[in-house]
């Protein structure tokens, strides 16, 4: 059984930072790829960015220029450092292992 735990969430102002984790436990996998995606309010789950077991890393449109995905392999965790935040990139942000385990969520909300 695969766990993952998201944590870093929480309330920042326009233009702040936070740090994301997500720690992945349990026995029988191997990391082939890790995602972040987020779900604001009445709309769609969004991929934010991923890496790959290779360290490929792709960003979207949402995560450019101010996202940054990285990993700690001896601590299977992945994290995304989020800077100049927006109101807008409030959302439920959840991480998802090798395309098929979802973590449980951790809210960031930026104020303006």
């Amino acid at each position: 059984q695969v766990q993952l735990v998201e944590s870093g969430g929480g309330l920042v102002q326009a233009g702040g930072s936070l740090r994301l984790s997500c720690a992945a436990s349990g026995s029988g996998f191997s990391f082939n790829a890790m995602e972040w995606y987020r779900q604001a309010p009445e709309k769609q789950r969004e991929l934010v960015a991923r890496i790959n077991m290779g360290g490929s890393i792709v960003y979207t449109d949402a995560a450019k220029d101010r996202f940054t995905i990285s990993r700690d392999n001896a601590k299977n965790t992945v994290y995304l450092q989020m800077n100049s935040l927006k109101p807008e990139d409030t959302a439920v942000y959840y991480c998802r292992l090798n395309y098929r385990y979802w973590g449980q969520g951790t809210q960031v909300t930026v104020s303006s």
